[in-house]
């Protein structure tokens, strides 16, 4: 199997602005904590009502085809009416997940958004966040406190359980080791998502501008001065590291930059395998029958597959006549029959493993963002990208960066 990560060997996934897998709901922009490196200013007065969230429901329902409604912030759990804001979106037609740092979520509340029809929760720990009970401890050791979401969720059940982790300079060498705990319970949880770190650096190579006005641009959570800290990580760079655990772990489909189009702004794998082995990954042909099917028969782009068919891994091989990759996972397991049968009489699963690659500023200033994004959100009633909202609460537009012009004396 050719292991070079490379567009030529990778599904590119058919999301676009208008017809896409996911969208971002924003009810609040108020937190219960800080994170390094959070790209929306805590505002604890930002509730939305539940007639403001209907009206951008029907923006999206308008404009963009979705799959799924992510229910972001902000911490979503801290709206007073996040139960009918979930009852709301499932009513409109979508799945409906939370993105939720998980400190305020309770067995009792949990219950409770179930009945209103929540598909998921993704969860965001990593050690970049102010947690008073986890100050200092390494990814590792969040573990613990990934595992106790995982099973909340799985005590109720019949929900999708994925788990958000920003990958900064400093934890980098922790993504093998937190991958490995998601192969240990890979029965409960369902996706792993790490998020390269980035924040905009102002130095005295460019000039902010909005319009034909120049702008200081610190106003923004994102953007520092001056920093010493890596902010240009890449997505094949991660890949590197997970490959010190999984030698042949491979991505099947991608997202690329809207200016630098051999950029992976989004990785997606699909790894088959029990908590005693990974037999392999699908490939690119697997993804683009799903993505193909699904949207041929349902009219959206899948973003979140049902749990139940998530635990019927061998049911994969089936298909093993299109895709090569996941020929090479069959063989893999049947030859676990002789060198490791607990692997081959346990049940097989499915598990997405993605990256994610914010926007990198180039070197000439432009911003590359990602070309079909599935975080897209609303504001002032037009589709935006939430990753750069606060630019337009701070300065009602987009902000422009401009290399600076070296004069020679």
């Amino acid at each position: 199997m050719d292991l070079e990560v490379k567009i030529q060997n990778l599904y590119r996934l058919p999301w676009n602005l208008v017809d896409n897998a996911l969208s971002w709901l924003e009810p609040t922009s108020k937190c219960n904590l800080h994170c390094d490196g959070c790209y929306r200013e805590n505002r604890s007065n930002s509730h939305k009502s539940l007639s403001e969230i209907r009206q951008e429901l029907e923006i999206f329902k308008s404009l963009r085809k979705t799959d799924s409604i992510s229910i972001a912030g902000g911490e979503p759990l801290t709206h007073p009416e996040i139960i009918e804001i979930v009852r709301l979106v499932r009513d409109m037609g979508w799945k409906p997940v939370i993105n939720t740092n998980g400190e305020l979520l309770t067995p009792e509340l949990l219950f409770k958004l179930k009945e209103a029809g929540v598909f998921g929760f993704t969860f965001h720990i990593d050690s970049g966040q102010d947690r008073s009970k986890w100050k200092g401890k390494n990814e590792i050791e969040l573990n613990e406190l990934r595992l106790k979401m995982a099973k909340m969720l799985a005590e109720v059940g019949g929900m999708s359980c994925a788990f958000n982790l920003t990958v900064y300079p400093e934890n980098i060498k922790y993504v093998p080791a937190v991958l490995k705990w998601a192969q240990e319970n890979i029965d409960i949880v369902h996706i792993m998502v790490f998020i390269i770190y980035r924040i905009a650096v102002r130095n005295q190579d460019y000039d902010y501008y909005v319009g034909n006005e120049k702008i200081t641009f610190e106003e923004v959570p994102y953007s520092v001065k001056e920093f010493e800290r890596r902010t240009d990580v890449t997505s094949p760079e991660i890949i590197e590291e997970i490959r010190k655990y999984e030698p042949d772990f491979m991505p099947c489909s991608f997202l690329n930059g809207t200016h630098k189009p051999d950029s992976f702004k989004w990785l997606m794998t699909g790894r088959l395998g029990n908590k005693h082995k990974i037999m392999g990954y699908i490939g690119p042909k697997f993804m683009e029958f799903v993505q193909t099917f699904n949207h041929l028969f349902t009219g959206k782009y899948l973003a979140y597959g049902d749990t139940r068919l998530l635990k019927h891994g061998k049911m994969y091989f089936l298909l093993s006549f299109m895709d090569k990759n996941i020929w090479l996972a069959c063989k893999k397991y049947f030859r676990t029959f002789i060198d490791n049968p607990k692997a081959f009489f346990s049940k097989v699963y499915y598990q997405s493993v993605m990256i994610i690659q914010p926007t990198d500023l180039l070197s000439n200033g432009d911003m590359n963002m990602c070309d079909g994004c599935p975080d897209i959100s609303i504001f002032n009633n037009e589709l935006v990208w939430s990753c750069r909202m606060e630019e337009l609460y701070k300065y009602n537009n987009f902000a422009r960066v401009e290399k600076k012009e070296l004069i020679n004396d």
